[in-house]
């Protein structure tokens, strides 16, 4: 083989690997934007279906589930043709939902219902449906697979549900408007957002006690703008970056001392947030200025906005 096609070759496997693609949902378009990140550029934007909400990538990556809110349904794509693959029967106006670390089980949140609908994906076959409190919308599965939480919007509530037996083994009182849930990768903590408290608590999964509760002040915003909804933390528990709403702004939080070390602002009614698969950068959606934000983790500033289309929500980033 010569050394130009060598080269070539080269070239290529360095540019696959750099790749990367977000895919938002777009709950006025009834679409899903697709964005080039490194490039900063709007590949496309693909009809999707009524309402989309939540998102999330199976682990494997192959699979894209967007939750079509209107059509009662989560709908799965391949996630490089975006052709669709499945409809998966989960209950009805699903908003948010969670998969288990092997793929295998989706777990979404029914506000009307106050139910919690458990999917196999392999089967597309409902399983079971648990009783939550009212609105639940955060949900989660820990790591380690041994924990789905259901945040509870009106009965200010975490539920803690086995995933083996599928059974509540606590209910916990929270701050007002629970609206996000998100463990530690070591699923060692459980970090909850609750929108109208301002507040974010943090939970010891152990023992599910209280570990700490943390508050966030912004100078000239009034705390009633402050409205913390997604929450990322990174790998090795070193930052948890905090989606504050109306406020415009994102709480960067040290995960080990609980302080919150600076604030970063952004588009317009700040959702959702997510971080690249190498965890250089945070993506976040922001519902009224109609983009995305690109936040460098290295430097903690945000380098660029991407508009993408009506009323950004969910957000997830592919390799």
């Amino acid at each position: 083989m010569n050394k130009c096609l060598v080269s070539l070759l080269l070239l290529a496997n360095v540019m696959s690997a750099s790749a990367e693609t977000v895919f938002v949902t777009l709950e006025k378009d009834n679409a899903v934007a697709v964005v080039d990140p490194l490039e900063g550029t709007l590949l496309k934007t693909i009809p999707i279906g009524q309402r989309p909400r939540g998102i999330a990538l199976s682990p494997d990556n192959k699979l894209l589930y967007v939750a079509t809110s209107d059509d009662n349904t989560i709908k799965v794509f391949d996630s490089d043709t975006l052709n669709e693959r499945a409809k998966l029967p989960s209950g009805k106006d699903p908003e948010t939902f969670a998969l288990n670390p092997v793929g295998d089980k989706l777990y979404v949140s029914n506000e009307d219902d106050s139910m919690v609908t458990v999917i196999d994906t392999a089967k597309n076959k409902v399983i079971k449906q648990i009783k939550v409190g009212v609105e639940p919308e955060g949900i989660a599965v820990s790591p380690d697979n041994h924990w789905l939480i259901s945040a509870s919007e009106t009965t200010n509530m975490v539920h803690w549900i086995d995933i083996k037996t599928h059974e509540i083994v606590e209910n916990t009182l929270v701050d007002t408007r629970p609206r996000a849930a998100s463990f530690t990768a070591d699923s060692q903590q459980l970090w909850v957002s609750s929108e109208m408290a301002g507040t974010v608590t943090v939970f010891d999964t152990p023992s599910r006690q209280l570990v700490q509760t943390i508050h966030f002040e912004i100078p000239g915003i009034s705390s009633d703008k402050i409205q913390p909804v997604g929450i990322a933390i990174d790998q090795s528990r070193r930052f948890a970056y905090i989606a504050l709403g109306p406020a415009n702004r994102v709480a960067v939080v040290n995960a080990q001392t609980f302080q919150v070390e600076k604030m970063l602002l952004v588009g317009a009614r700040v959702w959702n947030l997510t971080f690249s698969p190498d965890q250089k950068r945070l993506y976040t959606t922001n519902g009224l200025s109609n983009d995305i934000s690109i936040i460098d983790l290295d430097s903690q500033t945000v380098t660029k906005s991407i508009g993408v289309g009506n009323y950004p929500w969910g957000v997830v980033a592919k390799p």
